[in-house]
């Protein structure tokens, strides 16, 4: 089966798409047969074609929440990359289209719906973006990561299949923690926090954390993502920590295959609220102290709330950070009994299968011969929770 795939723009929407893209590899789809589409200069211009996968990119840019010169501009870019688009479908001639958001998805959307290509959308938030909304019409199925999204999503084309961890993070799930903890160089019996800013950093977490480590450092030891925006500024800080505290801190600008480590090392996580952590911290069991941001990004605090409401997670915002961090992360690795409640709440959420039942989604909508055994994760409007 040839199957087209458009996700960009940010980690929330290319990770679960590698992570689904992974599984029809492992079922038998063949790397020539898929074409991944994105726009340009965008994150996916890195990390798709490091996972081997081919990338064409086409013109693309945010109409909403932009200024109106920069709406007009990025509106003719737009009518461009409907036209390089469409030239891709009648090139490659997929069986179906699967994409997970990005601007560049609305002219990619558009294109596949002219020829005919079934569109299957995952909606690896809880709410969709304005994007999603606006291709949702055009798709035959939309796979969400959890019952949160019924609000948003037709029934008769919302299936639940979980958010697709990617294999090489779900994979770190089989270390024991003295294992993991290793990998950082870090010691057995004293409390880990893991503290990142999703895939882009996040300027207000890495300076309310760079502020509370000599506090912090004292009583745990911290594996930092801070992203590129910063990381000088955090490298900085850290050369700047006495001999004795720096021996508990590890800051790295990224991460790619530790990630998977981090997870399973840590008693606690600080991050933003985007798609992923509805995945991972599940996949781990792992506790969440969730900084939702806000400005232009609403669907992260519907993340954080969905998260918060099944007892997984506790939030703070960007406002109480500078002073609420510190104590707050003191209170919960304080507190065990807290941790272990929050870290059941979390493992609850995990759907394993998720990525195989997104996989067989994709497969049946195109068409597709399913391997021996298996069955498509097609439900009725009825039973829309893929068990």
């Amino acid at each position: 089966m040839r199957l087209l795939v458009c996700a960009g723009g940010t980690g929330g929407g290319i990770y679960p798409a590698l992570a689904a893209v992974a599984e029809l590899r492992r079922l038998g789809v063949a790397d020539d047969d898929i074409l991944w589409i994105g726009a340009q200069g965008e994150m996916e211009e890195t990390l798709v074609p490091r996972a081997g996968l081919r990338l064409e990119t086409i013109p693309a840019g945010p109409i909403v929440g932009v200024p109106l010169l920069t709406r007009a501009r990025n509106a003719g870019r737009m009518a461009r990359g409907f036209g390089a688009a469409l030239g891709h479908v009648r090139r490659f001639r997929p069986a179906a289209l699967f994409m997970t958001g990005g601007y560049v998805a609305a002219p990619v959307a558009a294109a596949a719906r002219a020829r005919g290509v079934p569109i299957v959308v995952y909606l690896p938030d809880v709410e969709p973006g304005s994007t999603i909304r606006a291709v949702m019409p055009l798709a035959r199925r939309v796979a969400c990561t959890s019952d949160g999204s019924r609000a948003f999503v037709p029934a008769h084309k919302m299936v639940v299949t979980g958010y697709p961890v990617r294999p090489e993070i779900r994979a770190a799930r089989r270390l024991s923690r003295e294992q993991a903890l290793a990998r950082f160089d870090l010691r057995p019996g004293r409390p880990t926090l893991f503290v990142f800013g999703g895939s882009r950093g996040a300027r207000a977490i890495n300076r309310a954390l760079m502020a509370a480590l000599p506090a912090l450092l004292a009583e745990a030891q911290v594996i930092h993502v801070s992203g590129t925006l910063t990381w000088p500024e955090v490298e900085a800080n850290a050369a700047a920590l006495p001999d004795e505290l720096r021996a508990f801190y590890r800051p790295y600008p990224y991460l790619h295959e530790e990630m998977g480590p981090a997870f399973r090392a840590a008693d606690l996580v600080v991050a933003r609220a985007g798609a992923s952590m509805l995945g991972e911290s599940p996949a781990f069991g792992l506790p969440s102290l969730l900084v939702p941001l806000t400005f232009a990004w609403r669907y992260q605090k519907v993340n954080a709330d969905y998260l918060t409401e099944r007892g997984a997670a506790v939030q703070l915002t960007d406002d109480t950070l500078p002073t609420e961090l510190l104590p707050t992360v003191r209170a919960l690795l304080g507190d065990p009994d807290r941790l272990a409640a929050m870290a059941a709440a979390a493992a609850a959420l995990d759907r394993p299968a998720a990525a195989t039942d997104l996989a067989r989604l994709i497969l049946a909508e195109g068409g597709a011969t399913l391997p021996s055994g298996s069955s498509p994760a097609i439900v009725s409007p009825q039973e829309e929770t893929l068990c």
